[in-house]
């Protein structure tokens, strides 16, 4: 085995789930499908023993579940859509995201990332909602440092556009 190369430790795993939900909520845009990613994400993960470069548990976990986010959207391609109910904050649901003044912010957020191409929302979605960094990002999204640099500015500078517009149309 290359040096630096180890197992990946699964009992490790769980120490990444808030930015990994973070993540899989931008790239769906609500809530629900996000915590079925991430539960698909970790299921195939530890269905085999996984080999990780370094300290890079999230850089790979992130492009693993980038991967399962686009398996999904191609077998989703091809059923026919159903449109589902959005659903209210459950009774005694402490999360921020329950509040609903505070919902509503994250779910704009969260949808005007969802609606961005897909190279600018996964580099937005590495960088800013993972927490990744450019060098752990180009990694785990197969590109360069200066790619991601790039696509994060058009993807921040849309993000933005479409905030203020819904702010302006309020």
């Amino acid at each position: 085995m290359d040096e630096g190369v180890r197992r990946l430790d699964a009992n490790r795993l769980g120490d990444h789930v808030d930015r990994l939900y973070r993540a899989a909520w931008a790239l769906c845009g609500n809530r629900e499908d996000a915590e079925d990613l991430v539960q698909e994400t970790y299921a195939r993960v530890l269905a085999r023993p996984r080999f990780v470069r370094h300290d890079d548990d999230l850089g790979y976990l992130v492009r693993a579940l980038r991967n399962a986010y686009v398996s999904r959207r191609r077998a989703a391609d091809r059923r026919p859509r159903l449109v589902a109910m959005e659903a209210a904050g459950e009774p005694g649901d402490d999360r921020p995201q329950a509040r609903p003044e505070r919902a509503i912010e994250v779910d704009e957020l969260f949808g005007a990332i969802a609606g961005l191409p897909d190279l600018y929302r996964e580099a937005l979605v590495a960088v800013d909602v993972a927490g990744l960094s450019y060098a752990e990002a180009a990694r785990a999204l197969r590109t360069r440092e200066a790619t991601i640099t790039s696509r994060l500015h058009r993807a921040r500078s849309r993000v933005a556009k479409i905030l203020s517009a819904e702010g302006a149309t309020a």
